[in-house]
């Protein structure tokens, strides 16, 4: 299933991601942010938009998605800060983000919503019909958003749910992530020793990996009753009873201050989602107050310091005199400039060559031409303290003031100073509007580009999977039909073979179960995989046995080292007769998806492996000597070289014995030794006419006590090697 996510980083998005992957869905994800690139759970495609690009249709179009998800009240991209200015944002982005969805009507949208668009006393828990009644910005906008998807819902016969989540909480990474009342409170009680609560109010928590556990049962659900569902644990706890748990954990000389407030009791109802869907919360709030007090003070430094942290006073002083002085820097200019030209105007009166010039009509031009209105303002206010001190040498500032030139003269001034830094900063703004212009075309032409490389890349992975035929039913029985080739003794070496291949994990196992109690190893890939050793009691592995008896895949979840990661049994007639044990799959890769694989590759290897047993069964009269457990010479050999073919590929290991007897004695010592040997051991005679014996799975120290067995019943053996010496005949 494809599914798009919406909204900025967070660890409730991160966690969602997690999750889908997990369960073996394709995500694709919108970051609401074209300029930063936060940091992300890996998505298999991720799109740099802003939610008022006019190309999310074109993004969405090209996701085809089954599920979008909306963050929506939980989008970190909306600080909330300046709850008018983000309210706006949050408002136009919502509405292009449904206008795209509905032009490509495509799957099911989801919005999250919160309890904020409840914002009164209600003395009963809240149900999804409550008229909302919304305080604040915030809840104004999520109110209007929610109406909005009620209209779209209706007038266009979308697919639209809107999940109410109430006061989400997660333990915080630092300062930044704090975005719960719960981590709000170790905060205050960490940098006061004091926190402050309504005493009348009263909410409920849900935890965050609750949440998404909820969110996922509706993107799952194909069919659903309704279209407004509250995603709430409904265990109410009033603010001082939280502040109560945040003071005992944190240390007792916390001191909590209750005050008065317009905020009641705001708990919502989750019977609707609870009965159509069966679940329930897991998390318990007092636990994770606990850890997550414990974390906070652990890590301290990270959530007391500010923005400031380790900037001594003197560094912050400094870094408000670099911004004085940049802002000073086009004054000072002025200033410095103006002292040249003042000399030269003191010069120029008099002169017979330059008295017509006027210098301070060229000064006021140059920075207005230069910096525009503001500097020629200021660069005429000083060229007027000039001429008129420079007039005072000779006259009188009575004489000065009386003077019409005087005002002609500061008139001309200011009227070219300001005309031409008015033209100057009209330039500016056409220049600047056409550089916005040229950056607007090439973000739509960079959006482009990024759509087709996106498509490109998403093209070319379904290509390659399409060409691999990696995971379809077709490649993976050409692979497995290949058993058909081996040798009945062979089939099961290559078994663990192939679904190593199949599965893409180099850790796989194969076990005969041989009564009601014990499985013995037949085969196994790698030293990991034979970590539970060659015989096991599979019934007392409870969890394995509980699953794979029902004939279900056992996925290792909660990654408890003493079972496999995955397992599965292969019957005969309704009795087990193997278990398939998985060892060393990544963790995001012990999905559903995976589950249904490995289930697939034990039923098409099944038939060949049970073709195999009842093949060696029904000529079991022709492999053995008459009346005894030994195999003739053409059998024992055959079953030799597939264990040597399958020891030299790492994929078992044995021992060869040779006994101490002559041919007269095979009968008596088969019968004595029989019982002496495990069931998955064989004797047999090859081309030098000794006879000899194959212990499965053993290595050559762990024959030793085989041999002693053997000498205490009067048969000396010795260990052959594997090699190309061992006596064989000729032929397969």
């Amino acid at each position: 299933m494809n599914v798009l996510l919406i909204g900025g980083a967070g660890s409730l998005i991160d966690k969602m991601i997690i999750k889908l992957r997990k369960e073996g869905h394709r995500v694709y994800l919108i970051t609401g942010n074209k300029y930063h690139r936060e940091h992300y759970e890996k998505v298999f495609e991720q799109y740099y938009f802003d939610y008022d690009s006019e190309n999310l249709t074109e993004v969405i179009d090209s996701v085809d998605p089954d599920v979008t998800v909306y963050m929506g009240a939980y989008d970190s991209n909306f600080s909330w800060r300046e709850e008018q200015k983000e309210s706006v944002r949050f408002s136009s982005g919502m509405m292009n983000i449904l206008m795209a969805y509905s032009m490509v009507h495509k799957g099911r949208f989801i919005f999250l919503s919160s309890q904020d668009v409840f914002g009164k006393n209600y003395e009963e828990d809240i149900k999804e019909d409550t008229p909302l009644f919304a305080n604040g910005f915030k809840g104004i906008a999520l109110a209007q958003a929610e109406e909005l998807c009620e209209n779209y819902r209706k007038n266009l016969d979308l697919d639209i749910k809107i999940l109410r989540l109430e006061w989400v909480y997660t333990i915080p990474k630092d300062r930044k992530s704090i975005d719960n009342i719960c981590a709000e409170m170790c905060l205050k009680a960490m940098e006061t020793g004091y926190i402050i609560v309504n005493g009348e109010s009263e909410i409920s928590m849900l935890y965050e990996s609750d949440a998404v556990e909820f969110v996922y049962r509706v993107i799952r659900t194909k069919k659903m009753r309704h279209h407004i569902y509250h995603l709430s644990s409904a265990q109410a706890v009033s603010e001082a009873e939280l502040a109560d748990l945040v003071k005992q954990y944190m240390g007792e000389e916390i001191n909590v201050v209750l005050e008065e407030s317009d905020m009641g009791r705001v708990v919502l109802s989750n019977k609707r989602f609870s009965v159509e869907f069966g679940v329930s919360v897991f998390a318990n709030l007092e636990q994770i107050v606990k850890k997550m007090a414990g974390y906070m003070l652990h890590h301290k430094e990270l959530f007391v310091s500010g923005d400031d942290a380790g900037k001594s006073a003197w560094q912050k002083f400094k870094e408000k005199t670099v911004w004085f002085v940049s802002a000073a820097i086009p004054f000072l200019e002025n200033i410095i400039c103006f002292v040249p030209f003042f000399m030269l105007n003191n010069r120029a009166v008099g002169s017979a060559y330059f008295h017509n010039l006027d210098f301070y009509l060229l000064y006021v031009l140059l920075f207005a031409i230069v910096y525009g209105q503001q500097q020629a303002t200021f660069s005429a206010i000083l060229a007027v303290a000039g001429y008129l001190f420079r007039e005072m040498y000779d006259r009188s500032s009575f004489a000065v003031m009386l003077d019409y030139n005087t005002y002609v003269w500061i008139a001309q001034l200011f009227i070219l100073g300001l005309v031409v830094g008015y033209m100057r900063d009209e330039l500016r703004i056409v220049k600047a509007e056409n550089e916005e212009e040229r950056r607007y075309l090439n973000r739509q032409l960079g959006d482009i580009l990024d759509i087709n490389s996106s498509n490109v890349r998403v093209k070319d992975v379904l290509k390659r999977q399409v060409i691999d035929q990696r995971d379809s039913v077709g490649k993976i029985y050409n692979i497995t039909s290949a058993l058909d080739q081996y040798m009945p003794e062979e089939v099961l070496f290559y078994a663990v073979d192939m679904i190593a291949q199949i599965m893409d994990c180099p850790d796989v196992a194969i076990y005969n179960v041989f009564n009601d109690t014990y499985a013995r190893m037949f085969s196994a890939s790698s030293k990991k995989a034979r970590q539970l050793g060659n015989s096991i009691r599979y019934r007392e592995m409870e969890e394995v046995y509980d699953e794979i008896s029902q004939r279900k895949v056992y996925i290792n979840r909660q990654l408890d080292e003493r079972y496999p990661l995955m397992a599965n049994a292969i019957y005969d007639n309704d009795e087990m007769q193997m278990i398939i044990m998985v060892w060393g799959i990544p963790w995001e890769r012990m999905t559903l998806g995976q589950a249904n694989l490995l289930t697939v590759v034990s039923y098409l290897i099944q038939n060949a492996v049970l073709r195999a047993n009842r093949y060696i069964n029904a000529l079991q009269d022709e492999r053995y000597v008459e009346g005894t457990k030994i195999l003739h010479t053409e059998a024992f050999t055959s079953l030799v070289r597939a264990y040597r073919k399958a020891a030299s590929r790492n994929l078992t290991e044995c021992t060869i014995l040779q006994l101490k007897i002559e041919q007269e004695q095979f009968e008596k010592a088969g019968y004595e030794l029989a019982a002496k040997l495990r069931q998955t051991d064989y004797q047999g005679e090859l081309a030098d006419g000794r006879m000899y014996i194959l212990l499965a799975n053993t290595s050559h120290d762990d024959a030793q006590t085989v041999r002693k067995r053997f000498a205490e019943a009067g048969y000396e053996s010795e260990i052959i090697e594997l090699d190309d010496k061992l006596p064989l005949s000729q032929g397969k």
